[in-house]
């Protein structure tokens, strides 16, 4: 339970210490760390205090003094993007597929079974490892084309669209040789080895770096 803040973990959030206890047994016994929290109040509080929670967030729809919507909504509010599932009786479904549509993960209905909670737990982990490699990747290309100059990006755009150096030289008023320079600067800088690289890049970046 107390494992290092930057390792996925199950962020359990229930207010009935019998539930935390059976649920932590469970996890733990399927090799999956977990943080306990009797409250989303003491959720809320953690992130204030810590870094970014990694792994998923397993919330129970009733709990007091605040809901498992309302905290979901703060959430939200507070742009976490770690995936959320949510536990649910049978008559709280309605209020967890509307969760789903303001982008919860998933919802767990009660009486579950353990291999069908587990199961989901480690697809809502498998998920945030994978936008967080995503966004690091994004973070990472950004800042490489943010390096270029304006002259570089003027031959990255032309070296994209599939033009030829010359062309690109007399739409530039300049030597071919120039743009040959330009063009191995972008293909260092963005670390791509061709046009077709280039342009795979350039079409995962927002707005295509326009």
């Amino acid at each position: 339970m107390n494992s290092a803040p930057d390792r996925a973990a199950v962020h359990l959030v229930d207010d009935e210490a019998a539930v935390r206890a059976a649920l932590e047994f469970l996890f733990a016994s399927h090799g999956l760390r977990v943080h306990s929290y009797a409250s989303g109040g003491a959720l809320l509080e953690r992130l204030q205090q810590g870094p970014a929670l990694v792994g998923c967030i397993l919330l129970d729809v009733r709990m007091e003094p605040l809901s498992g919507l309302q905290v979901y909504d703060e959430l939200v509010a507070r742009g976490v993007r770690t995936p959320v599932i949510f536990l649910t009786g049978h008559g709280d479904i309605r209020m967890a597929v509307a969760a789903l549509k303001k982008g919860a993960f998933d919802f767990v209905e009660k009486p579950f079974g353990d291999a069908a909670l587990v199961e989901r737990v480690r697809d809502a982990l498998a998920f945030d490892a994978e936008q967080r490699i995503r966004r690091s990747d994004g973070d990472s290309r950004d800042a490489r084309l943010a390096a270029l100059t304006p002259r570089e990006q003027d031959v990255m755009h032309r070296v994209a669209a599939g033009k030829l150096n010359k062309v690109i030289a007399d739409e530039m008023s300049v030597s071919v040789r120039t743009v040959e320079v330009y063009r191995a600067r972008v293909y260092a800088k963005l670390a791509v080895r061709s046009a077709a690289e280039l342009a795979t890049l350039l079409a995962r970046a927002p707005h295509g770096n326009s």
